[in-house]
């Protein structure tokens, strides 16, 4: 067995034995972007700093706490709280809790997250479902002694998103009259952000929106086939040509103004999915 399956099975005992088992989705929630909870009925909370072997939320505005319960008939089991490359974690450990999610039998995750706005039509709170990515940090989450238990070597990722579930989000969307816009994700390193050369090179090179996050979930729950949906919160607008100085401060006051929009989303998107297997 190897070390990350024998830390993955002490954190599977752990949270089994508190009741959580068999999620129908799990939710990974980014910056500012709290509210689904207010759709959940929660059963338990748990820092994460009580989980075996899992990292801590070391920013200021994540919670850091896993909540396990129901949004309408469905088990969810939501992060609120991720982890990031900047904070010195490895892409391994940011990528271990999909990990979890996957062995403890959930079938859906949804991730969201804020992001800056380079294409030219993304304004200050557009939601925006991510069809593809591109992965500017400096690793990859399967890099290392492979476990063929955890699925393949060389995962494909020509299709990282789950048309089904990008479907779903789409029509949801359009059901509930909320816009929805399609783009590429770039994931950085930062914590800072871009200089307006940087914003010029993403551009050039096919992005749409740029984040610190995601992406390192998104190709590890592609190795364990847990299929992934991810939106992100356009919280700045990041045109070369005319930048404006931005804070982390206006980036989340941004996000919570757009969450409203995004967290009904989600509730709707899985009360749409028990229609549609009842």
């Amino acid at each position: 067995m190897s070390n990350l399956s024998a830390r993955l099975n002490e954190t599977l005992r752990f949270l089994q034995e508190q009741g959580i088992e068999k999620p129908d989705a799990a939710i990974i929630l980014g910056s500012g972007l709290d509210q689904t909870l207010q759709y959940l009925a929660i059963e338990k909370l748990i820092p994460y700093a009580e989980i075996p072997h899992f990292p801590i939320s070391t920013v200021s505005f994540h919670k850091g706490q896993l909540l396990w319960g129901q949004i309408g008939t469905r088990k969810v089991l939501v992060m609120q709280g991720r982890f990031h490359y900047y904070e010195g974690y490895s892409l391994q450990e940011i990528g271990f809790p999909v990990r979890v999610m996957q062995r403890l039998g959930a079938r859906w995750l949804i991730i969201s997250n804020a992001a800056g706005g380079i294409r030219s039509d993304l304004r200050k709170g557009d939601l925006v479902l991510i069809e593809d990515h591109i992965n500017l940090l400096p690793d990859n989450p399967l890099r290392g002694p492979h476990d063929s238990s955890f699925g393949e070597r060389f995962p494909d990722m020509s299709r990282p998103y789950h048309p089904t579930f990008q479907q779903l989000m789409r029509e949801t969307a359009a059901r509930l009259g909320i816009a929805l816009k399609t783009g590429v994700y770039a994931a950085v390193m930062g914590p800072s952000l871009e200089t307006r050369a940087e914003y010029r090179y993403l551009r050039t090179i096919g992005a749409d929106m740029v984040g610190m996050s995601t992406v390192p979930e998104v190709i590890v729950a592609n190795q364990v086939k847990l299929p992934c949906t991810a939106i992100s919160v356009i919280t700045d607008e990041c045109d070369p040509d005319h930048l404006q100085p931005v804070s982390v401060e206006e980036i989340l006051a941004v996000a919570h103004a757009a969450d409203r929009h995004l967290s009904r989303l989600i509730a709707s998107s899985l009360h749409q999915w028990v229609e549609l297997t009842s």
